[in-house]
């Protein structure tokens, strides 16, 4: 995460729960991730766009599902930005 957001991003919370069905076990992530400053904005909103689509290279997990739920945008009193995500990791067996 921390390469996908370019190192501009910095994880405010973090919570995990385990997640299974019938042929898969896993956990269930969610984060919120700040950028603060115009150069961590920028960045923030490529993050956006990129995780749906990200191919994470993570051993022993397979990420199935990475989705934004929820964008903040503020311009002041500093530009900042607030990306709530949330990604299913499966046990790679």
């Amino acid at each position: 995460m921390l390469k996908l957001s370019e190192h501009h991003g910095q994880v405010i919370t973090h919570t995990e729960r385990a997640w299974a069905s019938i042929t898969f076990a896993g956990t269930r992530h969610s984060l919120s991730i700040l950028f603060a400053g115009d150069e961590a904005v920028e960045a923030g909103e490529r993050f956006v766009a990129t995780l749906p689509d990200h191919e994470f290279a993570i051993p022993g997990q397979l990420v199935a599902d990475a989705g934004v739920v929820e964008v903040e945008h503020r311009l002041s009193p500093s530009p900042r930005l607030v990306v709530q995500c949330d990604l299913l990791l499966l046990e790679d067996a």
